[in-house]
């Protein structure tokens, strides 16, 4: 994976979503300053204690447990202070990224959904940005509170003893060294970690969808065993952190246990030699091992560290390679739904064949056009060029004479309306889902759900209109979740509809409904029609029938059967479909 990247520069990228809460960092570094400085001051209260209270008796009784009882408070309200400030900074720019994130996920390019699973999306956005924040406000805590700390307990150290002060602070280059080596281990290990965590993850999502099938082919054991590989891959990787992380404590603890040593050693040989005051023996050795435990503690950091920063940039990376989709300035209130292709050809990365090859189509406004052809045809790459959910590799497109690219997206989206055999529903009302992307209006939504069929699920909820579908829909039937999606456009009211297999996989009385909601929401609208069964589009205006990526027939169904060509063979199978259950590329 090659070294990290520098700290600096990697919270470099990060600084720019903390930045507005900046004043929660520095009330945290004064508060924290307070904290340190008060550190010296107990083996300086020692040293005053041996020296003055116990020989000569200068020190009143009151004198030391009000001393104590005030450094310790001040030191308290400094550490609380301190973690409240970070955690609003951290709390702050979590927010700040999330949306970001969020707002990019959701104008990706549709490329980032075919190379990553819904699962790492939402592992990164969540869990991810949650652990690193988490992990960044405390060990900065740590970082800043234990340096100052250190500095304060080092300049009481000189200013006791400069000579023996020197000597401790030859373990500090040592100390660097050892951070930095495992600091970069710690950094690759978590990078792989994360991806092992998202793969772990997927299957887990995989399992859950498809749970019905796993278990009518019984294929929990090969899942199981599959799960298991993963989770033995993530516990090694796991155990290798560890080894990285809890490898510092030791090393620098050895280190400071030989600095301190001879710290001793040789602070002894000067009191018997120089006559050094017990007080100030004490209060050295006091000092030195005070700064076992921020020593200590800094060693520990670089894991937490180098683990918090790793998953935030998961965060960013996200959004590098979530680019925004680009659109254009021309933004109609109205369009008559003119669409025309001239020689367009789409390539998708790693296949050999077009999946259009120079389609020419034009489609009058009000026009009734339908696409049939095998599976793997090109139909659904063909619709999925008007929304821009597939752009073009070559030639143009364009709607009411205006290409595709100069179309503002949201002004260009807000004139079509899809409904496709895949139906998606929000965890909300059936309003909501209904009115997606506008407030809803009850009287619309209502007047929506009737004309899609409907009425009688309104009235057989409690709470009507108003009641929560659940996740996906999935206490409604296939057929009344298809009606749901027909009662969305015909409340959007788009002057461009998109049929996309809209009544595939539905029993005779269910399609019967959809089809008469479709025949209402057609009426004055351009519509395009994917088909499934070839005898739901006999009486569209136009029929084109692709094969390999091209048209090779268009007119209507009765000069199609009369030509007897493809369209013909298509339509007199046993089973009318031309392609299969699977939605076509």
């Amino acid at each position: 994976m090659g070294s990290p990247p520098p700290l600096t520069q990697r919270l470099k990228r990060l600084w720019p979503y903390f930045k507005p809460a900046r004043k929660g960092v520095a009330l945290a570094a004064l508060a924290t300053l307070v904290g340190a400085l008060t550190e010296p001051m107990i083996p300086a209260l020692l040293k005053a204690l041996l020296d003055d209270g116990f020989a000569s008796g200068k020190v009143p009784l009151w004198a030391v447990p009000a001393s104590l009882m005030g450094l310790f408070g001040i030191r308290g309200l400094a550490v609380f202070t301190a973690q409240y400030a970070l955690s609003y900074t951290a709390a702050t720019g979590l927010k700040a990224m999330r949306l970001h994130m969020f707002q990019r996920l959701s104008g990706a390019d549709l490329s980032l959904f075919r190379q990553q699973t819904a699962s790492g999306l939402s592992n990164t956005l969540v869990y991810e940005a949650q652990t690193g924040s988490s992990m960044l406000v405390s060990s900065f805590l740590t970082l800043t509170r234990d340096s100052l700390t250190l500095l304060a307990l080092l300049g009481y150290l000189f200013y006791l003893n400069w000579k023996l002060t020197l000597i401790v602070m030859v373990i500090f280059p040592a100390l660097i060294l050892i951070m930095r080596v495992l600091s970069a281990r710690l950094y690759r290990l978590t990078q792989s970690s994360q991806k092992a965590t998202d793969e772990l993850a997927y299957v887990v999502e995989e399992n859950v969808l498809a749970h019905r099938l796993i278990r009518l082919h019984g294929a929990q054991d090969a899942q199981t065993a599959r799960f298991d590989h993963l989770s033995q891959g993530l516990r090694r990787l796991a155990l290798k952190s560890t080894v990285a992380s809890a490898a510092m404590t030791p090393l620098t603890q050895m280190l400071a246990a030989g600095a301190l040593s001879a710290v001793i050693a040789i602070a002894l040989w000067q009191s018997s030699v120089s006559g050094v005051t017990v007080g100030s023996f004490v209060s050295f050795v006091t000092a030195m091992l005070m700064l076992i435990a921020p020593i200590k503690h800094l060693a520990e950091i670089a894991g937490p560290i180098t683990r918090g920063v790793a998953a935030l940039e998961r965060g960013l990376d996200l959004i590098d390679e979530a680019p925004e989709q680009p659109g254009g300035t021309h933004a109609p209130a109205q369009v008559s739904g003119h669409v025309s292709l001239v020689q367009a050809t789409v390539r998708y990365p790693g296949s050999d064949a077009p999946a259009l090859n120079g389609v020419s189509l034009d489609i009058a406004p009000g026009e009734v056009v339908a696409l049939v052809g095998p599976s793997g045809s090109g139909k659904t790459t063909l619709v999925n060029l008007l929304p821009r959910f597939t752009d073009l590799s070559e030639g143009s497109i364009c709607l009411d004479g205006t290409p595709l690219s100069e179309w503002n997206l949201a002004a260009l989206r807000r004139n079509i309306a899809m409904v496709s055999q895949d139906v998606v529903m929000l965890n909300d009302t059936l309003a909501a889902n209904v009115a997606l992307g506008a407030v809803p209006d009850p009287e619309r939504v209502t007047q929506a759900m009737r004309s899609a069929n409907l009425g009688d699920l309104i009235e057989r909820l409690p709470k009507g209109i108003h009641a929560t579908v659940g996740h996906n829909a999935t206490e409604l039937s296939g057929g009344q979740r298809q009606r749901l999606a027909i009662a969305r456009a015909i409340y959007k009211n788009a002057p461009i509809l998109i049929l996309d297999e809209a009544t595939s996989a539905l029993d005779n009385e269910s399609e019967r409904l959809v089809q008469e909601a479709l025949g209402r929401l057609m009426a004055g609208r351009t519509t395009i029609v994917v088909a499934h069964r070839l005898t739901t589009i006999e009486h569209a205006d136009r029929v084109v029938v692709l094969a390999d990526g091209q048209i090779r027939e268009q007119g209507t169904h009765a000069q199609l059967m009369a030509a007897d060509g493809l369209y013909a063979r298509l339509h007199n199978q046993p089973t009318s479909s031309p392609s299969t259950s699977a939605p076509a590329a």
